[in-house]
């Protein structure tokens, strides 16, 4: 994410954002700082494909990735998680899966 804007109020980390089915054989969708989207990129990308993620908390989490470096954005399994993976990806967001 660029650093041209640092948002106005910084947020306050109000939950451990985790999506996705808790089987134990979970999958865990990483996202990496970039320095090349914005943060309404980021947020959008997050809404759009990833279930459950509503703007507050795609927020929260491309906050956490511009200042920690990396976030885990979904937990599911292995199918979901790699299908989610490649369309952040595909949006040009560095990811891994774990």
């Amino acid at each position: 994410m660029p650093a041209l804007a640092i948002p106005q109020t910084i947020p306050d980390i109000t939950e451990d954002i985790q999506t996705g089915a808790g089987n134990g054989l979970e999958f865990r969708v990483v996202v990496f700082n970039c320095e090349c989207h914005t943060y309404q990129q980021v947020i959008d990308l997050f809404c759009r494909f990833i279930p459950g993620m509503t703007s507050s908390k795609a927020f929260e989490l491309a906050y956490r990735i511009d200042n920690e470096g990396e976030a885990v954005v979904y937990s599911g399994a292995s199918e979901q998680a790699e299908d989610i993976a490649a369309k952040l990806a595909g949006g040009g967001l560095r990811v891994a899966v774990q």
